[in-house]
């Protein structure tokens, strides 16, 4: 069991996300596939809180991960992305800690104007490591019954929250928050696995 990234986002009126703040756990992946890797979790993140409505919560399957998003209705929203085996109570109990904790400590007039990483919050990294193990960070959510309640919506994959017609593909080849390694990682990675997809 394992998270990958944490992130704060701003979903401003425009309904675009602005990256506030991330941190991230890379070292299972090469040096070299670290920078592509950091960059389409930040594109992931960042489509996901766009196209997640505010005061909901969903968990989308891409590939071996899973990303889980919660938007609250002040547009704040935040993704954790992790392995399969990470348990989506604990995921989503942890948006809500980590977006209670930046909204107390982050002043609400910095949202909208902060560019990425501009905003200090080095907490973000402490949950990061302190859910690590599920099973120690579980027992403290248990308490958080009203979770259990919510609603949650699982994807099988990032292109059902896509809009009609629109493909990941495409969003890739348009995004300028991706280097051009990076879309050339993206498009060798689809080649790859599209050998094993049962249609």
């Amino acid at each position: 069991m394992k998270l990958y990234s944490l992130s704060v986002l701003y979903k401003t009126g425009d309904a675009k996300a602005n990256r506030l703040v991330s941190a991230y756990e890379l070292n299972s992946f090469s040096f070299f596939q670290r920078s592509s890797v950091k960059e389409f979790m930040n594109f992931s993140s960042k489509i996901l809180v766009e196209r997640t409505m505010p005061s909901s919560r969903s968990s989308v399957k891409e590939q071996e991960y899973v990303c889980h998003v919660y938007v609250k209705s002040n547009n704040v929203g935040g993704v954790v992305i992790a392995d399969h085996e990470y348990p989506q109570r604990v995921a989503h109990t942890l948006l809500n800690k980590v977006i209670d904790d930046f909204e107390a400590k982050v002043d609400k007039k910095f949202w909208s104007i902060a560019k990425e990483d501009e905003i200090k919050f080095p907490e973000l990294e402490q949950f990061l490591q302190k859910y690590q193990n599920p099973k120690e960070a579980d027992a403290m959510t248990k308490i958080n019954a009203d979770l259990d309640e919510t609603k949650i919506i699982l994807h099988n994959t990032i292109e059902a929250v896509l809009e009609r017609g629109e493909k990941i593909d495409d969003l890739v080849e348009k995004s300028e928050g991706l280097s051009l390694q990076s879309k050339t990682f993206y498009k060798t990675a689809r080649k790859t696995n599209s050998c094993c997809v049962i249609l």
